[in-house]
């Protein structure tokens, strides 16, 4: 059974810890909880004392007869530690290294997971000191959940609302999932994901439904397990996975390519996801194109085929690409496969693109081939890994 150290801090949104406490003991996880003194205005601690079942740590300088350094062994219970809300000013104490309650201090002192589930005002959600502080944190592996959109206590509608409850300790079982299994520790995964964009002119662009969602799963999904993921995206509307070794924005077919081919050498699995547009205006107007009478005619040209080319290129790579069709799609999945040299193939109903949920058949280069009711993306990407992790062969490492 893991312990969660939950931290409240003084946001409005703390009255919201009362659910993720009740979430995480349904789950069997053990909860302690650390409110600053600002939080123990908006909700008491006798509340999450009683919903976690423990005593609610308040004040660094509560004079109890023990010999344990309370701080410090909190540090070391937590399996991982969550603070939700996490205002501006908790990130900017840690980000700066102070310590002056027992919640910076726990948290300073703790070498575990620390995950911070951000909810404020939207102006100080899109101040630059707070990005500065979130970037910094970033790079010493400190773990950050977006807010989301909705209605705040300011009475706006915009960014800066907690995210859901559930959603956030789905997120945190996650790591404590990575944390007990990672059979792709140290392999380079190569993943690209998300539509690309083929501009006309400087305000209109070709381009296709493609969310990215499951491009972005399958790098959760490989993170999580272990694996250094380098993902290339083109344009979505999605938070970036944590945790990534890199992230890389494009947005044309030839911006793509060029990246991938700048990173393929260097990477053991690669996995083509991303819904690449065949062609191109052939001609780029620097200007607005202006209504005339009469058609419209715009000559295209081929975009360079960023599979073939890795399929051209691999040597011990393992490769998998996409078959998102609308008819025939298990003959034609199987001719991609034979054609672009993959190891693997995801065929699917090209219907699927912007739905939460999809249903594929997985075929391989030795003949066989795997079929999944529908299911959602998220569970997708695990049985596509799962299928990688059987086919693997991890003694080329």
């Amino acid at each position: 059974m893991k312990n969660i150290l939950l931290g409240v801090t003084g946001g409005i949104a703390a009255y919201k810890s009362a659910n993720i406490i009740s979430i995480l003991r349904k789950r069997g996880y053990n909860v302690k909880v650390i409110m600053t003194t600002s939080a123990t205005k908006i909700i008491t601690p006798q509340t999450l004392e009683t919903l976690s079942r423990n005593k609610v740590y308040t004040d660094m300088w509560e004079r109890e007869h023990q010999m344990e350094v309370e701080h410090i062994s909190l540090a070391e219970w937590a399996d991982l530690i969550l603070v939700a809300p996490a205002t501006l000013n908790i990130i900017g104490k840690v980000a700066n290294g102070i310590a002056d309650d027992m919640l910076s201090t726990v948290i300073s002192a703790s070498i575990k997971p620390v995950y911070f589930a951000l909810a404020m005002n939207v102006n100080m959600y899109n101040n630059p000191i707070l990005k500065s502080n979130i970037d910094k944190l970033k790079s010493f592996n400190y773990n950050f959940i977006e807010a989301d959109e909705g209605f705040l206590a300011c009475n706006v509608n915009a960014k800066g609302r907690l995210k859901d409850e559930k959603e956030i300790v789905e997120i945190i079982e996650e790591r404590l999932e990575q944390e007990e299994s990672q059979p792709l520790k140290n392999i380079n995964f190569l993943i690209t994901a998300g539509r690309t964009e083929e501009a006309l002119d400087p305000v209109r662009y070709f381009s296709n439904r493609s969310s990215g969602q499951m491009g972005y799963e399958l790098a959760k999904r490989a993170t999580l397990l272990g694996a250094n993921v380098t993902l290339i995206s083109g344009p979505t509307n999605l938070e970036v996975p944590n945790n990534l070794k890199k992230f890389i924005s494009v947005k044309s077919a030839q911006n793509m390519f060029d990246k991938v081919m700048e990173e393929f050498d260097s990477q053991d699995v690669a996995i083509a996801c991303a819904a690449v547009a065949d062609y191109r205006p052939k001609i780029y107007s620097t200007e607005k194109i202006k209504k005339a009478d009469g058609d419209l005619v715009i000559a295209l040209e081929r975009n360079p085929d960023i599979l073939f080319n890795m399929g051209l290129k691999k040597e011990n790579q393992f490769l998998i690409g996409f078959a998102a069709e609308t008819e025939n799609i298990e003959e034609n999945a199987k001719k991609k496969l034979m054609k672009k040299n993959l190891n693997m193939i995801v065929a699917n109903n090209a219907n699927n693109m912007q739905k939460q949920t999809n249903s594929i058949q997985i075929i391989k280069n030795n003949g066989e081939i795997v079929k999944y009711p529908e299911k959602s993306k998220k569970e997708v990407a695990k049985d596509i890994i799962n299928e990688l992790i059987k086919e693997y062969d991890f003694s080329i490492l």
